[in-house]
């Protein structure tokens, strides 16, 4: 019975120095502490993005490609952990593969119609995102050689006695749709040479030459570099409508398509976006 008695005497003088020295080093622990929260935060974000990885498959509207590229580039470098594969053609053509099963993690449209294809499919992995838009012009020569300033001209006959050759896209592709929807109003019967199945193809047969004009997205004619002109039309941001984007079901890599989907809304997106020639969403 006495050694428990004197063993306990020590044992309490212990825990008060303890209880002491802790008191002592409690400032110097929170100083710390708060260093250690601050490299787990540091840490936390360096996981975040190490946990955003994967190949990204991304179906975007033609005229997004001179802007998809450099923030793909972009995206990867903030997320090395991501790669991507892009295809780029008109949006309606794009939704239909979709629907059709083609391998898809992002879709970016250039309306709302095709956009709403892919969600009504059930393949949207969540509510589509505005986060652009463009008006359609008149590309045309450098200098405009024909005087073009309407869309009238567009029908109108030069002095050759004929009108100018004037190429569009196909009625369902966005740049289609808005084209007609702009001659309708102004009364003009435009008999296009031929009718594109995206944006890119009007604008190449106007930079070719195999065109006197087409009408584009004013982005196009940014891209064009130079080598195609740009006539405005009055009123075209309100029949081009906007860019919308959404992740896919289906995905493997579902955090990077959403992180993806969200980086077109940035201001690293929307600095890009306005150099282009696109408008705010």
């Amino acid at each position: 019975m006495s050694g428990p008695r004197s063993d306990a005497r020590p044992r309490r003088a212990l825990a008060a120095f303890a209880l002491a020295a802790t008191a002592a080093l409690l400032p110097a622990c929170a100083g710390q502490a708060g260093s250690a929260t601050e490299a787990g935060g540091a840490a936390g974000s360096a996981a975040d993005a190490g946990a955003v990885r994967g190949e990204l498959s991304v179906s975007a509207a033609a005229s997004l490609q001179p802007v998809f590229e450099p923030l793909a580039a972009e995206f990867t470098r903030q997320h090395p952990g991501v790669s991507f594969a892009q295809t780029f053609d008109g949006s309606s053509v794009l939704a239909a593969q979709i629907v059709g099963g083609a391998p898809a993690d992002v879709f970016a449209s250039a309306d709302e119609a095709n956009m709403r294809t892919v969600v009504e499919a059930g393949l949207a992995a969540g509510e589509p995102l505005a986060f652009a838009t463009s008006e359609l012009v008149i590309a045309v020569a450098p200098g405009n050689p024909l005087g073009i300033e309407t869309l009238a001209d567009l029908t109108a006959a030069g002095a050759n006695g004929s009108s100018p050759v004037v190429v569009v896209c196909a009625a369902e592709v966005p740049c289609g749709a808005a084209a007609r929807t702009l001659l309708e109003r102004d009364g003009v019967a435009l008999r296009p040479a031929s009718e594109e199945q995206n944006v890119t193809a009007v604008l190449t047969r106007v930079r070719s030459g195999e065109a006197d004009a087409g009408l584009v997205y004013a982005s196009d004619v940014v891209r064009a570099d130079g080598e195609v002109e740009g006539i405005p039309i009055p009123g075209s941001e309100a029949a081009a409508g906007s860019y919308l984007i959404v992740p896919l079901t289906g995905s493997d890599a579902p955090e990077a398509a959403r992180a993806f989907a969200e980086f077109t809304r940035s201001e690293e997106a929307r600095r890009l976006l306005d150099e282009l020639g696109f408008g705010a969403a």
